[in-house]
């Protein structure tokens, strides 16, 4: 559970439907019961009273029968739960090469209870993979070999072993060029 400026605790459930409704409104820019129980794959009555809920929260605008619209406070809830569902299908797919439906279900799950400060070390992992494409490439070519066919002890050692006398070498030039 996630406390976001409301003071009251919101469950995964009560996010996934501010996500819901904040994906919806982006789309097709008028969101309605029948769209989020779609989304969500639940029945209208489940989403009529998740809604009161949220409206009583102050987190959506909701009229029996009406559009549903986001608070600024629920479209803050919305759009932050969004934007950590994207960096982690971004990190599924992209770096560890998880097939996108299981990455997609798999970030729903982690979303909410990934804390601010992991999120930001996670899309900084995700830059310097992508800045430092030589160690990078060859980093996840590695990885994706590993996790195809695994590694043999002995080679994880050797590999192990070159990767430091590499970086020692290294090390060792800096130290004497910046003299």
């Amino acid at each position: 559970m996630n406390n976001h400026e409301s003071g009251k605790a919101l469950t995964s459930t009560m996010e996934d439907y501010l996500e819901a409704i904040y994906d919806i409104g982006n789309e097709k820019r008028v969101v309605r019961v029948k769209d989020i129980a779609e989304k969500l794959g639940v029945r209208m009555p489940t989403v009529t009273s998740m809604l009161k809920t949220l409206d009583s929260r102050g987190l959506i605008e909701y009229e029996k029968y009406g559009y549903i619209d986001l608070t600024s406070k629920g479209e803050s809830v919305g759009q932050d739960i969004h934007r950590k569902h994207e960096i982690l299908f971004r990190f599924l797919t992209g770096i560890l090469k998880i097939d996108p439906v299981t990455a997609d279900e798999e970030a729903c799950k982690v979303e909410h209870a990934l804390g601010e400060e992991t999120l930001c070390t996670l899309v900084k992992f995700m830059e310097f993979i992508q800045a430092c494409p030589r160690l990078g490439d060859d980093w996840l070519k590695n990885f994706e070999k590993f996790k195809e066919h695994g590694l043999d002890p002995e080679e994880c050692e050797v590999k192990s072993k070159a990767f430091v006398e590499n970086l020692c070498k290294k090390i060792d030039s800096t130290e004497h060029d910046g003299r």
